[in-house]
């Protein structure tokens, strides 16, 4: 990772942040915490730095390793097999050599990005969210890579980097979706408002009113139909589907005022990434 960047991106600036503190991370690993399970399906901590390497490096052009993905059970999408084969080709190696071949690809898709023109990040293009601008695309890249950051603390109990400017532009992804997720998947009555609120290192506020459709404003209205309080990590894990209802409620610091049934049914359904 580079110290002098050649453009005013602010999107680059946030990805540096989040493979920095991923660099951190990782620095600290023995091969047992690389080889740790995590909340993914079929992935451990080594497998979630993999997919991050893999991202890239396909984004910089190169070409998808051929690996067979038959014998993986938790592989059945066009999507996972897209993102698994640069994870299965590595899971054979050393977490070292994982942390090394990290460290020399985030270097130089830096610098690939660095020497993009402000015309490039405005040209619209395939992304996990449609066809969108580059440089929302990257601010899906700095979402993804903070969520595999937090998968890795989570799998390890050594928690961090919960506050910041990555963290900000990540909840904003969660903002874009929340009223997506109480008025369709939720199906929260019209008429009914939701407000979440977390607690912890990172106190977030999102107020949701159901009105025809649902929409975040920016303040709470008096008397929701339930409020949400829960810690901010929870929040993270169920946004990211890691954590289901069950495992919220058991993790402690999930509490309800107002219609709980719909709380539940809400909290069922905060699941958004792909």
């Amino acid at each position: 990772m580079t110290d002098e960047a050649t453009t005013d991106e602010p999107v680059v600036t946030l990805l540096d942040l989040a493979w920095r503190s991923i660099a951190d991370l990782i620095a600290e690993f023995d091969e047992s915490a690389w080889k740790t399970p995590t909340a993914l399906p079929g992935w451990s901590v080594q497998d979630c730095v993999a997919h991050i390497i893999g991202t890239e490096l396909s984004l910089m052009g190169e070409p998808a390793p051929d690996v067979p993905l038959d014998h993986l059970s938790h592989v059945s999408s066009d999507f996972q097999r897209f993102i698994e084969v640069w994870v299965e080709a590595r899971r054979h190696l050393p977490g070292t050599e994982i942390a090394a071949e990290y460290h020399e690809v985030i270097a130089r898709r830096l610098a690939m990005l660095r020497s993009m023109t402000p015309e490039a990040f405005e040209k619209p293009g395939w992304s996990p969210i449609g066809e969108v601008p580059y440089r929302e695309f990257m601010q899906v890249r700095v979402f993804d890579s903070w969520m595999h950051e937090q998968d890795m603390r989570r799998a390890l109990d050594r928690p961090g980097h919960l506050t910041g400017p990555v963290v900000d532009a990540s909840i904003d992804r969660f903002r874009a979706a929340i009223g997506y997720l109480v008025g369709k998947k939720a199906a929260a009555p019209d008429g009914s408002s939701v407000v979440l609120r977390t607690t912890g290192e990172n106190e977030v506020v999102l107020p949701v009113v159901v009105q025809g459709r649902a929409r975040l404003t920016e303040t709470a209205p008096s008397s929701p139909t339930v409020t949400i309080t829960l810690p901010f990590t929870t929040l993270i894990a169920l946004g990211g589907g890691r954590w289901d209802l069950t495992q919220a409620m058991a993790a402690g610091g999930v509490e309800m005022t107002g219609d709980a049934d719909l709380g539940q049914v809400v909290l069922s359904n905060l699941a958004f990434t792909p």
